[in-house]
Order: C-alpha cells, then structure tokens, then sequence
C-alpha cells in the first residue's frame, strides 16, 4: 500500500508535468486571491510560501466538529485531534502558540492555544472563506505567526456591494458515526448603500463510532509490560480492573459528543471608495472530554441499544463524564478607503472586542473556570514608492485571562502588546521581484503571582523570486521570527486533566527564536498545476513540554497529584521538509466526463539539537484524488495514508500507519432549475474501509483514535 501510494503521488505530479507541453482552449485555472498576506493583494501562485484559500462551497464538503479536522489533510496541515469537541491545525508539525487562528485578520482571543481540549472560538461551519499560509508570516501577525496562519473569513462584514440584492445559501447534512446533524445558513440583503448579513449554524454531533479498541495496540502492550512488573496486592487488583474496563471499550467513544451554535449579524456601509461595517458573532459550545474517564463508565459495543438511547450521550450528571461549556461573545469594526493615490493607497482599520469564558463541569459543578476578554486592533496603510508595492501598520493587543477552580492550571494574567510592521515588494517587467520586511513588537505578561516579564521582540525576512513567461515560477526565502512564551509556558502550575499532566511553568524563560529558509517552484496552464516548497527552520530555546520534577517537602519528585510531572524547558531544535501538491484537469474526457486528478504529500522532521524528537510532528504522509464531473452528476473518490510515527517525543508512545478511503456524489439541483449555482444534494462516505487512525500530532492519540465509517448526506440550497 505505502508502494503504490507514492506511486499515485508521484504519477499524478508527472501527469501534470506532461500537461506543460499540451494545448487547450479551456479557460485558464486561475489561483485564489489571497487576502491574509501582507502588502498588496496576491493570488497564492505569486507568494514564495505555500497558501491555500477554501472556498464556501470546499468548507461545507469538508466539514467536520472543528477547525483542525475540517482543515486536516491539505498539503502540510495536520490537526491537534481532541475527539469531535476540540482541535487546532497543525502546520508543518507546529500547532498551538505557534499557529495564529484569526477571525477576519484579527485573533481570536480566546484560550484555545493553552490548551488542546480547548476549542477554538472559529471552527468554520459558518465561514465563507478559510485561507491558511504556511511558514512564518510573523511580519504581519506577530510571534504566534512563527508556524503559520489560519484566517477564517465570515463575510458578516462586506466591503464591495454584491451583486444581487438578496442572497445566501442553506444547508443541512446527517452524520451516521454519530446519528448527527449539521445545519446552518447565511444570508446577504441589500439596501441601497447598505449591506445587511445574518449567519446560523448548528451541530447535534452524538458519541462517534470507533472502529475497535479506544486503547492502541501500543498502549496496552506497555501497560501489559508495567503489570508484569508490579506485585498483585489489592489495590492493584482493583487497578488492573479498571484497566480492563478501559482497554474493553469498543463500538462508541464515551463522552466524545458535540453541540454547537452560532449566530452573527453584520451591517455594512458600501460607497465607491470607501466602506464601513459592524458586525456582532456569539458561539456557544458543550462538548465531552473523552479519554480520562473510561474506566469508571459502563459501556457496550451494542449499536441497538445505541440508537435507543441517544439523549444517554448528551447526559453530563455522571461525576466521571467531564465537559466543557463554552460561549463567546465578538464584536468587530472595520473600515477602510480607497485613495488610489500616488503613494498612500488605501487605508484599512479593524477593532475587535471579544467576551470570551468555558467552564470544564464535572458532574453539577465546575471543576474549572476559564475567563479570557480582550480588545485587539490593526490599521494598515497600502502604498507605492519608488517601484515598489507595501503596507505599513500597527498592531496592538490588551487582554486578561483568568483561571479559576480546583483544576485550573494558571494564574490570572493580563497581556498587552504593541507592534509596528513593514513589508515592500517590487515586481520588474522582466519577471524578478523582491519582497522583504521588518516587525518590531512589545509584550507584556503581568501575572497575579509571579509579576511582570517583558520581551521585546524583532522579525525581518527577505526574499526573491522569478516569473517565467510559459508559467513556471521559483523563490527562496529568509526570515528570522522571535516569539515570546505565552501564559501557559510562563506561569503553569498545577494538574491539567485534559494532557493527564501536572505542568509546570517557568517566568524565567526566554523568547524562541526560528531562522527559516524556504524555497518554492511552481508551475500553472490551462489544465495543470503544480507545486514543491522545501523549508529547513532552526530554532534556538525552543519551548516545549519535557518530563520534569518539582519540590516538595524538601525533595524532588517526578509525579503530583496522581500524574506525572510535565515541565515548559528550552533547546536548540531543528525542523525541515516539504510538500509536493499537483492537479490536473480533462476535459471531456473517459465517459464523457470533465476529470480533475490531484495529489500530494508532506514530510515534516523535528529533531532536538541536544538529541531526541520534537514531541506531535507528523509523519509522512500521501494524499490522491479523482473528481469526475457530468454536467448533473458528480462522483469523487480520495484517499490519504498516513506513515507509522516512531520519531515521537520522550515519554510517548509511536503511532501505527493508516490508510482512510473517502468517496462522494452529488446531484447537482441547479442543473434542474432549484437555487443558483452550487445547490446540490450530496453523499459522502468518510474512511471507507472504517481504518482505525491515530494522529501523531494528538496528546490523546492513544485513547481517542478518529472516527470509524461515517455515511454523509445532505442538502445545500443557494439563492
């Protein structure tokens, strides 16, 4: 399989290779503008670093319960997998304080980065566009950048007038791997110079279906090896009895349900050079925290008694089933004018204020009580001088994120930062151009307990590329990125149930620093394309969690409170790979149909300049597809499979290679006169062969294994 896997792969980028010398009148397959890029707007042929863009009608094919899955599998992106309730994207094996989520160019503020069994406060499901960037864009969006960004568009403010004076879409779907729904829908009317927009959405996602143990194979041959080694008294008895318990759950994950709602509003004011919105956005959230409580939960692999008792995986009284409830509040402001001067082009601003709190509720009461409100804002300044085409902004951050109850890890502390950035880019007729630019930022962690800690951080990067006139185009990269550790990596002291670690903070840290090269080569026709980035990131005091020790009564001990003691330390480390990713289109081709053929695969490698692993890098992995188009009916096929991880971090364990078969249809109501363009009826049938998958970049890998066979159905109406 792993054979004839790279063999698709490699097959299909040679496909769209031999495409260069092909002839068509099709329509040329252009890039997507990308808007989170700094300076000014580029489609992502143009950037020398690897962007994707998902439009609306991507998002709803991809949906899953959060932002990290329904993103996981594109070239380069993995996800931080928490059951259905909770994940953030991984990008090139850098995820949480190192991938900066935004919600229209502006963070998320929320706690998500603290945490993986925190949600983040954007999954998506009512976003009408995701754009991701791969590699540093810490020049635009600061420190937290130094991995990437995932910037998730809502539409809720508009800054042209659209084309119709109402307009929208809905839709609806049905999981069976969890006798879920999904549903949501948005909307656009305008009057006048006004624009009005509504957005909706819902999930009712039950405990998933697994396809065998929760336990890994790995897990429970070490946990065979620990019994051996122990003597049997009673009270290992009665633990290896809940051990049994635990590795005996199958059929459904306990505790891995989903509900879901948001609601947004927007008005905006169009005129010819200049715009103007408000628009507010309230989600709520209850999910389980699956993983930590199997042992104290009856639990059986019958499906009939299942579908008797759905309303039994929404039932939170059992003190062993935990859960997070969640509700955010964001109000956001945006503005911005066209000048089309000489030099000052435009100027853009956007303020956002977010209401942010979750509560982890064991049985009636809140074991932990999580409170993070900020107000964060941008103002960005286009021009042109000399030749040369960039922004010039300011950034500033002021937030408080309190923790409170018998579980909570950190300490109240309050945050502000401010940043000042440039970036210029200039293009000759000749096809060479130049990019490059400077950040200089401030920021302030003022802890409850331990006081203030300062850094003052510096980001610059500088790069060429070239254009070819048949549509090849190459660059290369540097840019040197400081980050300052966040709350967590500073002030953690205490039991954080959801790693089952007792994690311990350090003030005295320093900032990370990452040098990265990165080269690309790509080429664009009339029915192929195709793209390599390679990158090679060398960090200095990289932060990450190590096993560790604390002192108590005088003496050093390595476990608190029942877990294991889990320390933030410093080294030098180093990661490097790439992505390979090409597409391929014929039309009127075998059967009648028009074919779209696409590929790709990723390596990342993470390596601690002191030896060892950097802990959550993925492993290689392989990605191939086929879209055959009629003009009513389409039918799809993909599959990924995903390398054994045994390169892992101290104390874990590796992860077993996978293979997930996914196929789709859809009928194509528009073709019959129903809605606009894009209102279909579709069925997907998600890991085909129901594979059992465990994520490397997952702390719950080995007891939360991804979803078994999951049939998909449902409506999308546009009007």
């Amino acid at each position: 399989m792993k054979c004839t896997l790279l063999l698709t792969a490699i097959s299909g980028h040679l496909l769209a290779g031999l495409a260069i010398a092909q002839e068509t009148d099709s329509p040329r397959i252009e890039a997507p503008i990308i808007v989170t890029a700094p300076g000014p707007a580029r489609s992502s042929d143009e950037l020398i670093g690897n962007a994707t863009a998902l439009d609306r009608a991507d998002i709803v094919g991809r949906l899953s319960g959060t932002l990290g899955d329904t993103l996981s599998g594109e070239p380069g992106v993995s996800s931080t997998f928490f059951g259905q309730g909770a994940s953030r994207p991984v990008l090139r094996g850098l995820g949480a304080e190192r991938v900066q989520v935004l919600t229209n160019g502006i963070g998320v503020i929320d706690v998500s980065a603290a945490s993986p069994d925190h949600q983040v406060a954007a999954d998506g499901i009512d976003a009408d566009k995701i754009e991701i960037l791969r590699g540093p864009a810490a020049l635009a969006y600061g420190g937290q950048a130094i991995g990437g960004v995932v910037n998730v568009i809502d539409g809720l403010i508009v800054d042209t007038l659209p084309e119709r004076t109402v307009s929208g879409e809905a839709y609806g779907a049905w999981n069976g791997v969890n006798r879920g729904t999904e549903a949501g829908g948005r909307a656009a009317f305008v009057a006048g110079p006004l624009v009005f927009t509504l957005s909706a959405s819902q999930r009712d996602f039950g405990d998933y279906k697994i396809p065998g143990l929760a336990e890994s194979r790995q897990l429970r041959h070490r946990e065979e090896l620990e019994h051996e080694e122990h003597d049997h008294d009673d009270e290992d008895e009665d633990h290896d009895h809940h051990h049994e318990e635990e590795a005996a759950v199958s059929g459904r994950l306990p505790n891995s349900f989903l509900d879901t709602e948001t609601f947004g509003g927007g008005v905006s004011w169009v005129g010819e050079r200049a715009f103007a919105g408000f628009a507010v956005r309230q989600q709520t959230s209850k999910y389980g925290l699956p993983g930590h409580s199997h042992a104290h939960e009856e639990h059986h692999d019958d499906d009939d008694h299942d579908e008797d008792d759905h309303d039994h995986d929404h039932d939170h009284d059992d003190e062993a089933s935990p859960y997070v409830d969640l509700k955010q509040t964001r109000y956001d402001f945006r503005a911005g004018i066209n000048l089309d001067g000489p030099i000052l082009k435009a100027i853009t601003g956007t303020l956002s204020y977010s209401d942010y709190e979750h509560s982890e509720i064991e049985g009636d009461e809140a074991s932990s009580v999580f409170k993070t409100d900020g107000i964060e804002g941008r103002i960005e300044l286009d021009h042109a001088l000399a030749g040369f085409e960039g922004a010039v902004g300011v950034q500033f951050l002021d937030k408080s994120l309190d923790a409170t109850g018998g579980e909570a890890f950190l300490t109240p502390t309050d945050t502000t930062s401010w940043a000042l950035f440039l970036y210029e880019t200039r293009d000759w007729d000749n096809g060479f151009g130049i990019e490059g630019g400077l950040r200089v930022e401030q920021l302030e962690h003022d802890n409850a307990d331990a006081g203030k800690v300062e850094f003052d951080l510096y980001s610059a990067s500088a790069g060429v590329h070239q254009h070819f006139g048949d549509g090849w185009f190459a660059g290369a990269q540097i840019a040197y990125t400081e980050r300052g550790p966040n709350e967590s990596e500073l002030f953690a002291f205490g039991p954080h149930l959801a790693t089952e670690q007792f994690e311990v903070g350090d003030a005295s840290l320093s900032k990370e620093k990452g040098l990265n090269l990165e080269g690309t080569l790509r080429w664009r026709g009339d029915r192929a394309s195709f793209g390599m980035n390679v990158f090679h990131t060398s960090f200095s005091d990289f932060i990450y969690l190590a096993p560790g020790a604390i002192e108590e009564d005088g003496e050093l001990v390595t476990e608190e409170d029942g877990l294991p003691v889990f320390a933030f330390v410093q080294d030098d480390a180093t990661l490097y790979g790439g992505e390979i990713y090409g597409e391929y289109y014929i039309n009127q081709g075998p059967l009648g149909a028009n074919w779209k053929f696409r590929s790709g695969i990723d390596y990342v490698r993470g390596e601690l300049d002191s030896g060892g692993n950097l802990p959550f890098v993925p492993p290689l992995r392989v990605t191939a597809g086929a879209d055959a188009d009629w003009q009513r009916v389409m039918v799809g096929a993909s599959v990924e499979w995903a390398d054994n991880q045994r390169r892992v971090g101290e104390g874990q364990l590796g992860t077993s290679d996978y293979t997930l078969i996914n196929l789709k249809t859809a009928l194509k109501l528009s073709e019959y006169g129903i809605g606009r363009e894009g209102t279909q009826l579709f069925v997907e049938v998600r890991n085909v062969t129901d594979e059992e998958a465990r994520l490397a970049t997952s702390v719950l890998r080995d007891t939360v294994p991804l979803p078994g066979r999951n049939v998909r159905a449902g409506l999308r109406y546009t009007f």
